[in-house]
This record gives C-alpha cells, sequence and structure tokens, in this order.
C-alpha cells in the first residue's frame, strides 16, 4: 500500500501583505477573526500568521481580554 503524501497550501501572512506593525487591542471585529466560535485563540498554523504577527495577536487579544471588551470563553 503506497502512502500518499498531501503537500500543504502554504499560507500567506495577511498581516504582512497589509504591513502592519501594532494590532490594536481596541480593534475587536479585527481580533474576533483570529478568535474561534468558543473564545480560543486560533494557532498560527490554521490562520496562516507569521510567528512575529502571532505573537503580536496573543498580546492583543489577551489585552483585549483583561479590559473586559472580548470574553475569555463562550458557552455553546
Amino acid at each position: 500500500m503506497a502512502f500518499v503524501r498531501r503537500r500543504r497550501r502554504v499560507r500567506k501572512c495577511k498581516m504582512c501583505s497589509m504591513k502592519i506593525d501594532y494590532i490594536d487591542y481596541k480593534d475587536t471585529n479585527f481580533l474576533s477573526d483570529f478568535v474561534n466560535e468558543r473564545g480560543k485563540i486560533v494557532p498560527k498554523r490554521i490562520n496562516g500568521n507569521c510567528a512575529k504577527h502571532q505573537r503580536m495577536v496573543r498580546q492583543a487579544i489577551q489585552r483585549a481580554r483583561h479590559m473586559a471588551l472580548i470574553p475569555f470563553t463562550r458557552d455553546v
């Protein structure tokens, strides 16, 4: 039985293409793209961020959570 390896599609960081250098924690509409329906931060292998921008997203989401702009969890 032969193994067929699937090539992963390389995702481009959309924030690098938009040349974003700071993510504002008060922009909850932008941050909601990086949070799933349960309120968890989506990993970079799924959303396609580079490591630099994923750290900025994580920090902005944590700041927004502490300021009660977005919830820590959402019960379904």
